[in-house]
């Protein structure tokens, strides 16, 4: 089903972010993804996620589909033209899936092959429009298509920024191009997301806010120090090193609490749990959904 008739119908909708492997072999990741058959409306599949190779978001869509599985197809503008998005796009109604998130993409210099070289033919805005343009018909130069997709086109938005207005500017632009919901980066402090929200009030779109289960103090502090717009709190530092032999069960109770915090503020959450997925249903039991 696709996510927009979710949140129409008004559910607070749950999905779950799943990263393919380094190879071919996908018998432990769909072990996996298993722990999260009735606990979450769709799997969100990254595409190359920080530059690093990975089997494609494309195929593990369609592995999910095949077993039953909303799969969410993450497409980034860093490695294809507009050609390849296009035919990337049009592959995957054809395979049945339903719903895109649409992103421009880290560059190729943060991951595993730093002399790639990256393409960035459109960026994030652009990309959404070009996925209204294949839904009414025709590609991007106007040649007609036989037979067109349909999509619950999907965005990304930073409530942590730095200069939140610039944030929701570009919302402004993505929801102009055609975006029917956004994704948040992760966030730790309500409060901070209680502003973002209340400054987006006016754009009247669906807003998921993102939720990452911490796996150590070392992970916390490289976010910190390395990711914009994130910002782990120092008490829930403290919290994650005081449960240093407990780590999944401490970050499972930091998620559940974050959830309870922010949810009467957004339409859903989407949780990254870095291969915890089977820590997913106990987030959810601690946020009480």
């Amino acid at each position: 089903m696709m996510l927009k008739e979710l949140f129409d119908s008004g559910k607070f909708v749950v999905t779950s972010e799943l990263v393919p492997p380094k190879g071919i072999n996908v018998s432990e990741m769909m072990e996996r993804v298993k722990h999260l058959k009735d606990s979450v409306d769709a799997i969100n599949v990254t595409d190359l996620q920080s530059s690093f190779l990975r089997l494609g978001s494309l195929a593990v869509c369609h592995l999910l589909k095949e077993k039953g599985f909303e799969p969410v197809l993450q497409v980034t503008c860093r490695d294809r033209n507009r050609l390849a998005l296009q035919s990337d796009l049009l592959s995957a109604s054809a395979l049945g899936i339903e719903n895109v998130l649409c992103l421009t993409g880290d560059h190729t210099s943060l991951g595993d092959h730093p002399k790639t070289q990256p393409v960035y033919d459109l960026d994030s805005v652009s990309l959404i429009h070009t996925v209204k343009k294949l839904m009414s018909g025709v590609d991007m130069e106007g040649n007609k298509l036989l037979g067109a997709p349909k999509f619950s086109v999907g965005a990304v938005v930073n409530p942590g920024a730095e200069l939140l207005e610039l944030q929701i500017i570009k919302m402004e632009k993505k929801i102009s191009a055609g975006a029917e919901f956004f994704q948040t980066q992760g966030i730790f402090e309500a409060d901070k997301f209680e502003k973002f929200i209340k400054a987006t009030e006016h754009l009247n779109v669906p807003i998921m806010a993102g939720i990452i289960l911490l796996k150590s103090v070392g992970m916390a502090r490289f976010m910190n120090s390395n990711i914009a717009g994130i910002f782990v709190p120092d008490d829930i530092i403290r919290e994650m090193s005081k449960a240093a032999k407990n780590r999944a069960e401490a970050s499972v109770a930091i998620a559940g609490r974050i959830i309870k915090e922010v949810k009467d503020m957004c339409n859903g959450v989407h949780i990254m749990p870095h291969d915890w997925d089977a820590r997913v249903p106990d987030v959810l039991d601690a946020a009480g959904l």
